[in-house]
């Protein structure tokens, strides 16, 4: 397999703003092969540039079936099955995200027929990851 292969995907979510009402914002979902715990989503506010968040592939993948994360990022189905939840903390602020289920679950999938779940370590370059610890630029 390419260690350079990346998935990406736009998706449509709802911010949940304090008075329950939602406001739609795109996103865009970022996988790529070199570097296969991480999953980049790039949320787009306005006309400022994208706000970049990394998460964990696997909180993803489990936060569709139960509550999972502790502390900046929580991930949680909803009682419907159609949407995911994503609570973002930060020292600026907090958000809560509702994510259409079934496009983030194809997207997902399409990461895992590129690096199988448990295999993620056959593409990490251990070498390479050592050198920027120990030489650090």
């Amino acid at each position: 397999m390419n260690s350079s292969t990346t998935v990406s995907a736009e998706l449509g979510l709802r911010l949940v703003v304090p008075d329950r009402t939602t406001v739609p914002l795109l996103a865009g979902l970022e996988y790529a092969a070199d570097d296969p715990y991480a999953i980049r989503m790039a949320f787009y506010v306005g006309n400022d540039e994208p706000v970049e968040w990394i998460f964990a592939r696997e909180l993803l993948t489990v936060g569709i079936v139960r509550k999972v994360g502790d502390g900046d990022v929580e991930v949680w189905p909803t009682d419907s099955d159609t949407t995911l939840n994503i609570a973002l903390s930060s020292p600026f602020g907090n958000a809560l995200f509702e994510v259409p289920l079934s496009p983030l679950a194809e997207f997902l999938h399409r990461t895992y027929q590129v690096v199988p779940a448990g295999q993620e370590s056959e593409f990490v370059d251990m070498d390479a990851e050592l050198e920027n610890l120990l030489w650090p630029s």
